[in-house]
Parts: C-alpha cells; sequence; structure tokens
C-alpha cells in the first residue's frame, strides 16, 4: 500500500515539472513572433469519419474533449480505487479530507460571486477557482523533502482526489448544454452494456474500452461533456476478475498505464494548448475585472481560507484529527497549495466562457497567477518548517 502510493506521488510531482515547462512555452510562443505558428498549430482541423458519422474539430477542441476524456478516466479509476480499498474506504481517515475539500469549493466559489455576483455572464465563471491541480501541488511538495511528511502528502492527494471529484460534479449539473435525446439515449444503452459486463465479470480490458468509446461519442454528441463519459467508463471497470482461468486485475492495470501518458503527455499539452496568454494585449484595467479578481482572491485567498477554516473547525470540534506527524503550520501550507489550480481551473474555465475572446484572456492569466502565487507562497511557509517532524519527536521538543 505504501510503495504504490509513494509511486503515485512521485509520478504526478514528476508531472508537475512538465506542466511548468508546457507553459513557459505557450507563453513564449504566445507572446514572440511564433504567436501565429501557436494559434495556427491549435486549429489544425482533424475529421473522423466512418460512414455518415463524422466528427470535425480542431485540434485544440480533440485535446480538451478527447484526451482530457482519458485523464477523466484516470480520475475516475483513483476515485474507484480510494472508495473501495484504500483512504476513501475508511470513515475517519476520509473525514478531514473531505470536510476540507468541501471548504476548499464552497469559499471559492463565494469570494469569486462576490465580484460578479451582478453580472450573470460573468457569475458562470463561478467554478474557476475551486479546483486543484493534484500534480503542481504534489511537485511543490515534493520538493520540500522530509519537511513534509507522508501523512501531509496523502492528506493533500486525499483533498485533491474529493476535489475532482467535486468538479465533475459541477461540469456535470451546471456546464450542460441542451440535450440530444437519441445521443443521450445512446449513451444511456452504452452505460447499461458497461454496467452488465461489470455484473458478469467480464474482465477483457478491450471489450470496456470498445464500448467505452461508443459511450464517449454519443455524450460528445448529446450536449453533456465528453469528459463525463471517461468517469462513468471508470467506474464500471472491475476490480478484479477472471480471463483464462486467471485472476486479473482490469482497474489496477488500466490505473498504470494511463498514469505516465496522462501525467507526461495529456497534461502537458492540455497546458501548453490552454496556457498561451498574449499577455501585452491585456491591460492592467483589464486585470482589475469581476471576472479576473474574482478567480485570483479565490484560487490564493478562497482555497486556503476554506481548506484551512474548515480543517479548523473539524478538528477543534473532535469531528476529525490532525494528521499523524503533522502541525498546524503543515496543514495551513497544504491549504495554501491546493490554490494551484492550473489544469482544471483551466478546463472549468474553458466550459464556463467558450468564447476565448469574452474576456480578453484574462481569465487564464488570472488562472496562472492565482495558482502559481500559491504554489510559491505554500512553499515558503512549509519551508520555515526546519527540522523533519521525526527529528523534534525524538527530542521530545516542539517544532520551533
Amino acid at each position: 500500500m505504501q510503495t504504490t502510493i509513494e509511486e503515485f506521488i512521485k509520478k504526478e510531482s514528476s508531472g508537475g515539472i512538465l506542466l511548468v515547462i508546457a507553459t513557459l512555452l505557450a507563453l513564449l510562443l504566445s507572446n514572440t513572433f511564433m504567436s501565429p505558428v501557436y494559434e495556427y498549430f491549435l486549429h489544425i482541423p482533424v475529421e473522423i469519419r466512418v460512414g455518415s458519422l463524422s466528427l470535425d474539430k480542431s485540434l485544440h477542441h480533440w485535446i480538451n474533449d478527447g484526451l482530457m476524456s482519458l485523464f477523466f478516466l484516470l480520475i475516475g479509476l483513483e476515485v474507484k480505487r480510494e472508495v473501495l480499498r484504500g483512504q476513501l474506504s475508511s470513515v475517519k481517515k476520509v473525514l478531514l479530507p473531505v470536510i476540507a475539500a468541501i471548504g476548499g469549493m464552497a469559499v471559492p466559489a463565494v469570494v469569486y460571486l462576490a465580484f460578479n455576483q451582478h453580472d450573470s455572464l460573468a457569475s458562470k465563471g463561478w467554478a474557476i477557482p475551486t479546483a486543484t491541480d493534484i500534480a503542481f501541488a504534489l511537485g511543490v511538495l515534493s520538493l520540500l523533502g522530509n519537511r513534509a511528511p507522508i501523512s501531509l502528502k496523502l492528506f493533500l492527494m486525499t483533498l485533491a482526489i474529493i476535489d475532482d471529484l467535486g468538479a465533475i460534479v459541477i461540469i456535470a449539473l451546471f456546464y450542460t448544454n441542451e440535450l440530444s435525446v437519441l445521443s443521450i439515449t445512446i449513451a444511456f444503452v452504452s452505460l447499461g452494456v458497461l454496467i452488465a459486463m461489470n455484473l458478469l465479470g467480464v474482465a477483457k480490458k478491450a471489450a470496456f474500452f470498445i464500448v467505452g468509446t461508443v459511450l464517449w461519442i454519443s455524450v460528445l454528441k448529446s450536449g453533456v461533456h465528453a469528459t463525463l463519459a471517461g468517469v462513468a467508463l471508470a467506474f464500471t471497470i472491475p476490480m478484479v476478475g477472471k480471463s483464462d482461468q486467471q485472476t486479473v486485475y482490469p482497474l489496477r492495470v488500466v490505473e498504470q498505464g494511463l498514469h505516465y501518458w496522462v501525467a507526461f503527455f495529456i497534461l502537458p499539452l492540455f497546458a501548453f494548448a490552454n496556457a498561451g496568454v498574449d499577455v501585452t494585449k491585456i491591460s492592467l484595467d483589464q486585470m482589475t475585472g469581476g471576472v479576473p479578481l474574482g478567480i485570483m482572491f479565490g484560487l490564493f485567498f478562497g482555497k486556503q481560507l476554506g481548506v484551512f477554516g474548515f480543517s479548523w473547525l473539524a478538528i477543534k470540534l473532535k469531528i476529525a484529527e490532525l494528521p499523524n506527524g503533522c502541525t498546524w503550520t503543515h496543514i495551513y501550507g497544504a491549504s495554501i497549495l491546493t490554490g494551484i489550480g492550473f489544469t482544471m481551473s483551466l478546463f472549468v474555465a474553458s466550459l464556463a466562457f467558450e468564447d476565448p475572446l469574452q474576456y480578453q484572456y484574462t481569465e487564464k492569466l488570472a488562472v496562472l497567477i492565482g495558482s502559481f502565487a500559491s504554489g510559491i507562497i505554500g512553499y515558503f511557509v512549509l519551508k520555515r518548517i526546519k527540522k523533519p517532524i521525526l527529528e523534534i519527536q525524538d527530542k521530545g521538543g516542539e517544532e520551533p
């Protein structure tokens, strides 16, 4: 169990470095003479046609609707594994991160709406600052070495997974367009077939992916965001099954196979395609608008107030306990790190404001500023913890 968790953290934190590189590259290209090349790359038309059925979208849309479905498939697999056999399977272990995640979603939304309550169009972006980017957050923690105990990493990892689950629910409820009855019917039939395959003990991964592809296409055509198909598919893939009289573990195999693709290709490519902002065309006055201020304040102040405040209440009311080896400084530092919304916040922004010129890309720049501020300040808060917690405990002293 411990080895699996450590491998997960290592993969996520390594991917965080690539996310930074992809982001900087996108900013470099979009703010230099290479900007037309960058824009051309994003709008390359890609069409897949089978008979009368065709999917004709730009490369940018394929990344956001197609590749990100695999990212959400991975999230779904992680949530299912954690619920059945991991951190989310124990009420005692999950209480603190659940309560913290609720605070970390509610308070940033309130902060955002405080800036945009009188603008119905701008208020659609209320969910942008509610997300946490697990790759970036764990990446920052990895830089701190033994100043960040494994229990803190587990707390942050579990919180971020719950955060992602909350984002899935938000997308399903608030960012769904008008539904196509035919497509949604095919989607439900496909989902029913996947559930039946699970109940019948089918363990062939290929079978799930064939039906899952039909599910994804029908969801894409239905008006519901296509990434939700990835989550639905994940929940139907069995933990254990029988194949050729041998016990197999489909969920674990698919999850492990996807991790590297998501961490080292899909998320960096998504960051590259969505983080390109021409800052030369954005004025200071534009950045003082309700949308960018709501996002920046929501991510930096809202997330830390929500996560730390709800954690403090839960512990003081004896509903939950501090993670082993953690102090309040650890929890506060981790709370700041949850303000690293980045990929998830950019993704929600693309759903809330479908026209990228609607706010002149200020929402994207606000996500980057809020996320990087949270990462830098969170790092230095945790860096103040001078000694490894084990050394402090051995000497019987208190944290300086």
